[in-house]
């Protein structure tokens, strides 16, 4: 990626970002372990982000 990026492209990557982040614990203990992971959790890897 270019090192040089458009402010559209870098607010959607901050976006994908801060919401790449595990389930709080307080969220997991209110809830007994139901939720344990989150489903839109996403690998800079394994996954692509859409353009």
């Amino acid at each position: 990626m270019a090192r040089n990026k458009h402010v559209a492209r870098k607010k959607r990557l901050l976006k994908a970002m801060k919401s790449n982040r595990r389930v709080p614990a307080w969220i997991i203990m209110r809830t007994n372990r139901r939720f344990m992971q989150h489903p839109k959790r996403r690998h800079w890897r394994r996954s692509n982000l859409k353009r």
